[in-house]
């Protein structure tokens, strides 16, 4: 039995020590003082996890905005791109209508030209071939009558 009140008396002694310098409220204390680290690093996690949550809301709404600008852009230009092409062909169209015209009026002008020049030609032959009948077949004064008479229908034919 020695033996157990040995072990009794230096189980009692030590725990006399360790309440003696309390070890326990040491222990607790620093128990503590880690659970408080813990706590404030799960507090500090959250944080960060709650600021990345609205960091990441923020940027998926930028993401739609800048999307739907984007959108905004590309119809635009592309409403733009339409216009312009729509306006070229109406340039195209006024272009060659006003170069139409233009050759139309040089023909017209060509034609007037050449129906003057014809007349003209044809006058000039009526009345020289008038001339030369007449100045053998007839005698002067009638051969005069007849050659003004011949260039005035001439004339109001040409005219």
């Amino acid at each position: 039995m020695s033996v157990n009140v040995a072990v009794l008396v230096g189980f009692l002694l030590f725990f006399a020590i360790v309440f003696w310098y309390r070890i326990p409220s040491m222990i607790g204390g620093m128990l503590d003082k880690r659970a408080d680290a813990i706590r404030a690093d799960l507090e500090e996690a959250r944080t960060a996890r709650e600021d990345a949550q609205k960091l990441l809301a923020k940027i998926e709404r930028d993401t739609a905005d800048t999307q739907n600008e984007a959108d905004k852009i590309v119809e635009s230009a592309r409403k733009g791109a339409q216009a312009a092409a729509e306006q070229a062909k109406i340039n195209l169209h006024a272009t060659i209508e006003r170069k139409m015209k233009t050759a139309e009026e040089r023909i017209a002008q060509a034609e007037a030209s050449a129906v003057r020049e014809i007349r003209n030609a044809a006058a000039g032959a009526a009345v020289a071939a008038a001339s030369e009948v007449l100045g053998k077949d007839i005698d002067g004064s009638k051969g005069s009558t007849m050659i003004d008479d011949g260039i005035s229908q001439v004339s109001g034919l040409l005219h």
